[in-house]
C-alpha cells in the first residue's frame, strides 16, 4: 500500500502559523513595526512551506519552515516555534527521515529524547507510565495536541508501534477533555493507522513463529487488531461531523485493510484453521460496500492538494486491481493514468515513480509492464529513492524470469538486493515497511535470485553463498530490529592453521542445495529434492524436542540422521577434510538440528570433526582464547526468588537448579580469576554494575532461559526478573566492556529452544550478536544438570590446555559419550557452538 499523507495537518498548522502570537513587553514604535514585519515574514514562510509540500517540494518546504522557526525564536514566540517545528516534522516525514522527524517533534513538545531512541524494549507498565506522565505535563492546547498526534505518527514510522498506540490513546483522552471542544477525528485516524500497522507486524511475526501456543495467540491478536482498526475507520466514515478529507482517507485505509485481512483469512482457512471461517463472509460483504462507497466519493479527490490527489488515486487503483472484476480493473487503470498526469504536472519524481509502477502492475501485456516498471525505476533512481527502486527491480526480475531473460533477471534481482541492503543500513531513515513485510516481500527477492543463479548452466556458487549470507544477516537484523552487525565473511578469514570445511545448506522450497568449501577454498555443489528431506527433519525435531527424549531409543535418532547424512553429506564427503572442523551455515529448516549427530552408518560426525554453526557464514574474526584471557564473570541460579515480580514471564516448568553451584565451583577452578554472581546476587542491577566496572573475556551463565524466533520470548532468567534478547545490548556491553575487545566466549548452559520452532536458533544468534560475543555455546534443549556440570568442567579444562573452542566442546562431548551413564545423545548432543570455532 502506498502511504497516504495527512493533508488535514497542513491546513490546521497553517492556521496556527497565521494566528500565532505572544505577549510582548512594551516596544517603541520602530521596534513594534520591526516585530510585526518579522511576524508577517514568518507567517508567509509558513504558508509557503505548506504550498511547497503540497506541490511535492518537501526539501524546499523544510527550508522555509526552518527559516520560520528561526524568526519565531528571535521573536521569542513559543507557540510559533512549536508549530513551526511540527511543520518541519511533516517535511522530514515526507523525505523519509523518520528518526529526525521524531526528534524534531520532541524538541517542539519539550519531551525527553528516549521516546524516539531506537532501542527496542518491550513496552512495560513503567515505560507506559513514563509516556503518560510526559504527555500529561503538556498543556492541552491545539498546537500541543497536534504535536502529540504527529508524535504518534512518527513513532509508528520508526517502528515503535506500541509507544505510538500509547501516545495516541492518551492524546485522544486528553483532547476529549478540552474546552473548547477539539476535533479528535485526526487523532482517531492516526490511532487506527497504528493499529493497522501493528496488525501487519503481527502477521509477519506469525509467518516465522512456529510454537503452536504462540501461533494461536498471534491469530487472536491479528484478528483483534484488524477489527479494532476497522471499527475506528467505520466510525470516522459514518460520522457526519468528520472532515471530508479524513473520511476519504478512512475509506481508503479501511478498504486496504479489508482486502489484506480477507486474503489472510483465506490463506489460514486453506491451511486448516477453522476458527476464522465465521468472519470471512462478513469481511467479503464489507469489501463490496467499501468499494461502492469509494467509487461514489472518488470525485472528491479533485478537491485534494495535488500530492494527496495522486496518493489517493494510486491507492484506489491498487485496491481495485486486487478484485477479480474487469470493470473495476478498468477503473483502476483510469485512476492510475489520472494520477500520472497530476504527478507530471507538479514534476514530483517519487510520485512519477509510484504512478508508472502502478501502471506496470495493471498492464495486461508483459512488454507494457516492462516499459512502465523501467520508467518507474528510472524516476526512483533519479532521486535516490532506493526503498521505492527495489520494488520495481523485483517486479522486473519476476517479469524477465517469466520471459526467459535470465541475465536481465539476475541483474534486476541483484540490484534489488543491493538497494534493500542500502535501505537497511541507512541510519538516517527507518523503513518500517521493510521490517513489517520481511518474509512476505523481502525474503523472496533473495531466494528467487539464488534459485536463478543455481539454474544457470554455469552457476556462480560464490554469489549464491554471498546472497544466502546477506539474507541470513538481514533476517537476524530484522529479528533484533537493529542496524548493521559488525561481522566478517568466512571468505575474509585468512592465516588459519587449522583445517576446516564449510558446508552451506540452503532451502529453496522444492530442493535443498548443499555447497561445500574445501580447505583449498574450492567450491562444490550437490542438490537433493526437498520431499526426500523434510520427513526426516520433521521426525528429528519431534523427537529432539520431546520432553521424553531421554526415553527415546538411540537407534530411533540414528536412523533419520543416517538418512540425512546419506542425502546431504555423503555426496560431498570427498571434498571435506579428513579431520578438523566443519563449519555449518544452515537455513531455517535445519537450524535446530545438532549437526554433530549426523551418522555415516558407523559413527557420529562428532567422532571425526569438531562442529561450529554460523549465521549467514559470517562471524566475528576468529581468534584463539589465550590463558591470560581466562577471566570470567560466572552467574547462575540454584533457586529463584520468591519475590520474582516479572509478570511478563511465567516460572512454570522452571525448577530450581541446585547443581549450578557445583558447575560454578568447577569453572572457578579452571579460570585465572572470576567474579561470581549466584542467586540473590544475580540481579539485573548487580550484573549491570559489574560489567560496567571491568572487562570479562568469558561470561558464563547457568540459568533457565528460552530461545525463540520471537525476540520478546527469547529470555534469560535472573533472580528477580527475566531479560529478553533486545535488552542484552546495553546490559552485556557495559560502559567499560563496550570500549574494549569483544566478549570472547559466552556460555548459556541451562537454556533451551522453544518447542515446535525450527527457527529458534535465531534467539541464540540474537543473544550472541547483542552481546558482541566472538563465540557462544548454548544448548538446544534443557539437559540434565549433573551431566552439564561434568561437560562444562571438561570444556574449560580443554580450553585451558590450549584447545580451540569447537575442539574443546567436542572433547567434552566425547567425554560424556564415553561415560555409560551419559551415553545417550540427550546428554551430550544439544550443545552448539555459534560463531568463531577457534
Amino acid at each position: 500500500m502506498i502511504k497516504i499523507k495527512y493533508c488535514f495537518n497542513y491546513l490546521l498548522l497553517s492556521i496556527l502559523g497565521l494566528s500565532a502570537s505572544a505577549s510582548y513587553a512594551p516596544f517603541t514604535l520602530a521596534e513594534t513595526v520591526n516585530q510585526q514585519a518579522k511576524q508577517n515574514q514568518a507567517e508567509l514562510l509558513t504558508q509557503k512551506g505548506h504550498w511547497q509540500l503540497n506541490q511535492g517540494q518537501a526539501q524546499e518546504a523544510s527550508q522555509s519552515w526552518q527559516q520560520a522557526t528561526k524568526i519565531y525564536r528571535q521573536l521569542q514566540d513559543s507557540e510559533g516555534i512549536t508549530g513551526s517545528l511540527i511543520n518541519e516534522n511533516l517535511a522530514l516525514q515526507t523525505l523519509g527521515l523518520y528518526p529526525r522527524a521524531c526528534e524534531t517533534l520532541l524538541e517542539a513538545l519539550k519531551m525527553n529524547a528516549w521516546i524516539c531512541a531506537p532501542t527496542q524494549l518491550q513496552l512495560t507498565e513503567s515505560i507506559e507510565n513514563l509516556l503518560s506522565s510526559a504527555i500529561h505535563k503538556l498543556e492541552p492546547t491545539q498546537v500541543y495536541l497536534l504535536g502529540l498526534q504527529n508524535l504518534g505518527d512518527a513513532l509508528r514510522l520508526i517502528g515503535k508501534l506500541n509507544e505510538s498506540e500509547v501516545v495516541l490513546k492518551k492524546t485522544l483522552l486528553l483532547a476529549q477533555q478540552t474546552t473548547p471542544k477539539y476535533d479528535v477525528s485526526g487523532i482517531r485516524l492516526s490511532l487506527a493507522s497504528t493499529k493497522q500497522t501493528i496488525y501487519k507486524r503481527l502477521q509477519d511475526k506469525y509467518y516465522w513463529v512456529e510454537e503452536p501456543e504462540l501461533r494461536q495467540e498471534n491469530v487472536n491478536l491479528i484478528q483483534n487488531k484488524a477489527l479494532e482498526s476497522l471499527e475506528i475507520y467505520q466510525f470516522l466514515i459514518s460520522t457526519s461531523s468528520v472532515p471530508r478529507e479524513i473520511q476519504l482517507q478512512s475509506q481508503q485505509h479501511r478498504l486496504n485493510l479489508l482486502l489484506d485481512f480477507s486474503k489472510w483469512l483465506k490463506r489460514e482457512a486453506s491451511s486448516g484453521n477453522k476458527s476464522l471461517t465465521n468472519i470471512s463472509p462478513s469481511i467479503t460483504q464489507q469489501i463490496q460496500f467499501s468499494v461502492t462507497l469509494l467509487l461514489k466519493n472518488s470525485s472528491q479527490f479533485s478537491q485534494l492538494p495535488p500530492t494527496q490527489r495522486v496518493y489517493a488515486k494510486l491507492n484506489l487503483a491498487n485496491s481495485l486491481n486486487q478484485l477479480q472484476d474487469k470493470q473495476l480493473q478498468s477503473s483502476a487503470l483510469q485512476y492510475a493514468q489520472e494520477a500520472l498526469q497530476t504527478a507530471k504536472s507538479i514534476n514530483d519524481q517519487q510520485l512519477l515513480s509510484y504512478s508508472f509502477g502502478t501502471l506496470g502492475k495493471l498492464a495486461k501485456r508483459p512488454e507494457q509492464s516492462q516499459a512502465y516498471f523501467e520508467k518507474a525505476l528510472g524516476w526512483a533512481q533519479s532521486v535516490h529513492a532506493w526503498e521505492i527502486a527495489y520494488q520495481w527491480q523485483q517486479q522486473l526480475g519476476d517479469l524477465y524470469k517469466k520471459q526467459g531473460k535470465v541475465e536481465e533477471a539476475l541483474l534486476a534481482y541483484s540490484a534489488a538486493i543491493d538497494n534493500i541492503t542500502q535501505v537497511r543500513n541507512n541510519l538516517s531513515a527507518s523503513n518500517t515497511d521493510l521490517q513489517l513485510s520481511f518474509y512476505e516481500k523481502v525474503e523472496p527477492v533473495y531466494r528467487n535470485y539464488m534459485r536463478l543463479l543455481l539454474d544457470s548452466s554455469n552457476p556462480d556458487l560464490e554469489k549464491v553463498i554471498q546472497t544466502n549470507e546477506r539474507l541470513q544477516i538481514a533476517e537476524l537484523e530484522n529479528f533484533l530490529k537493529c542496524g548493521k552487525l559488525d561481522l566478517i565473511t568466512l571468505k575474509e578469514i585468512k592465516n588459519l592453521n587449522s583445517a576446516f570445511g564449510i558446508i552451506h545448506i540452503i532451502d529453496l522450497d522444492d530442493r535443498i542445495e548443499v555447497i561445500v568449501q574445501s580447505p583449498d577454498k574450492s567450491l562444490h555443489r550437490h542438490s537433493v529434492a526437498s520431499k526426500l528431506i523434510r520427513e526426516h527433519v520433521d521426525n528429528l525435531l519431534n523427537n529432539l524436542q520431546n520432553k521424553n527424549l531421554i526415553d527415546t531409543d538411540e537407534y530411533a535418532l540414528i536412523l533419520p540422521y543416517q538418512a540425512l547424512y546419506k542425502l546431504l553429506i555423503a555426496p560431498i564427503n570427498k571434498h571435506l577434510p579428513s579431520s578438523g572442523t566443519l563449519v555449518f551455515t544452515l537455513d531455517q529448516s535445519f537450524q535446530s538440528l545438532p549437526m554433530g549427530l549426523l551418522h555415516d552408518g558407523k559413527d557420529y560426525l562428532l567422532k571425526r570433526y569438531s562442529v561450529a554453526v554460523t549465521l549467514g557464514s559470517r562471524v566475528r574474526p576468529p581468534k584463539l582464547l589465550y590463558r591470560e584471557q581466562f577471566k570470567a564473570l560466572i552467574a547462575g541460579l540454584s533457586k529463584i526468588s520468591q519475590n520474582f515480580n516479572d509478570h511478563q514471564y511465567t516460572l512454570e516448568n522452571m525448577p530450581p537448579l541446585p547443581q549450578s553451584k557445583k558447575e560454578i565451583e568447577d569453572i572457578e577452578q579452571q579460570v585465572n580469576s572470576s567474579l561470581v554472581l549466584l542467586d540473590k546476587n544475580f540481579t539485573l542491577q548487580q550484573l549491570k554494575q559489574n560489567l560496567s566496572k571491568d572487562n570479562f573475556p568469558i561470561i558464563h551463565i547457568a540459568t533457565h532461559g528460552q530461545f525463540s524466533s520471537d525476540p520478546y520470548k527469547t529470555i534469560i532468567l535472573m533472580y528477580d526478573r527475566a531479560i529478553n534478547v533486545l535488552e542484552l545490548d546495553r546490559l552485556l556491553k557495559g560502559e567499560n566492556q563496550a570500549d574494549t575487545a569483544a566478549i570472547e566466549l559466552l556460555v548459556l548452559s541451562a537454556c533451551e529452544t522453544a518447542k515446535g520452532n525450527k527457527r529458534s536458533i535465531l534467539g541464540i544468534a540474537g543473544i550472541a550478536a547483542q552481546a558482541g560475543a566472538r563465540s557462544t555455546v548454548a544448548s538446544l534443549w534443557r539437559v540434565d544438570a549433573d551431566s552439564t556440570a561434568l561437560l562444562m568442567k571438561e570444556f574449560y579444562k580443554e580450553l585451558k590446555n590450549g584447545k580451540p573452542k569447537a575442539e574443546a566442546l567436542r572433547q567434552a562431548q566425547l567425554s560424556l559419550m564415553s561415560n555409560p551413564e551419559y551415553r545417550h545423545p540427550f546428554y551430550w548432543a544439544p550443545f552448539l557452538l555459534i560463531g568463531s570455532w577457534l
